[in-house]
Parts: C-alpha cells; sequence; structure tokens
C-alpha cells in the first residue's frame, strides 16, 4: 500500500491484482483484501497512516511475536468496552514510565482490575515491544489571518 499511495483507487487494484500469490487465494480471501483496500482508500489520511504503520510493525515481527500480539490483543478486545478502556489507559500510562517504576505502578492499577483483566494488562506489558507507539499528532499551525 505505501508504494502504491499515490496511485488512483482504481490503479491501486490492478497492481494488487499484480502482486504475486494474489490470484493464489482463495475467492473469499481475495475479496476480503480488495474490501480491505476499499476501507483503507476511504480512510482519513492520518487514520490510514495509522492503520499501515500497525500492519508494518506487524510485518516485522516473528510469527511467534505476532501470535503473542495478536492474543493478548483478542484478550483486550474480549473484555466489555468500559472495561477495556480502562485497562487500555492504563497500559498507556504504564507504557510511559521508565521500565523500573512500572512494576509498582503495575500493582497499583492491579487493585482495579479483575484477575482477567490483570492478566490482559500483564499480557499487553510483556507484548509492549513489539506494538506500534502511537504518534502523537502533527503539529498544524494556526492560519495566518
Amino acid at each position: 500500500m505505501q508504494q502504491h499511495q499515490n496511485l488512483s483507487p482504481q490503479q491501486q487494484q490492478q497492481a494488487l491484482e499484480r502482486e504475486p500469490g494474489f490470484n493464489k487465494l482463495p475467492p473469499q480471501e481475495q475479496a476480503r483484501v480488495r474490501a480491505r483496500l476499499q476501507q483503507l482508500n476511504a480512510m482519513p489520511p492520518d487514520q490510514r497512516q495509522r492503520v499501515l504503520d500497525r500492519v508494518e510493525s506487524m510485518e516485522r515481527l516473528t510469527p511467534t511475536q505476532r501470535q503473542q500480539v495478536t492474543s493478548t490483543m483478542g484478550q483486550l478486545h474480549a473484555l466489555p468496552p468500559d472495561r477495556q478502556r480502562a485497562v487500555a489507559q492504563a497500559f498507556r500510562n504504564l507504557r510511559q514510565l521508565p521500565p523500573d517504576q512500572r512494576e509498582a505502578a503495575a500493582q497499583s492499577y492491579a487493585r482495579n482490575f479483575s484477575p482477567q483483566e490483570r492478566e490482559t494488562l500483564n499480557n499487553l506489558l510483556r507484548a509492549e515491544p513489539y506494538l506500534p507507539v502511537k504518534r502523537p499528532p502533527r503539529y498544524a499551525p494556526p492560519p495566518i489571518q
């Protein structure tokens, strides 16, 4: 996607179909990949870039690391939405701390979480080196008046 981002959606579709191995995929998988390309093209540029960065970071992982991240994210998404937000916020807060301070801070968070939520938070922390860092929003100077 990165190398074809300056092409029109139709040209991107054609480039996708010329990719080695694409035609060897089952028809359902081909349809899923085409639909994902259309979704990406419909996203605002900053959201599309975040998705592409996440995909790129996953591609760099070993199969074991990728499985660890996928499993951990599945655990997080299995929680009710309000608990997902709480665990994700705790993870973001802990991620910003130096490693030597994380343990004590994680224990203080643990009091607010169920055993399942604590396990998910601990797994997120173990998978943290493999997870992409969320970039701060780009600075846009105010318009000149």
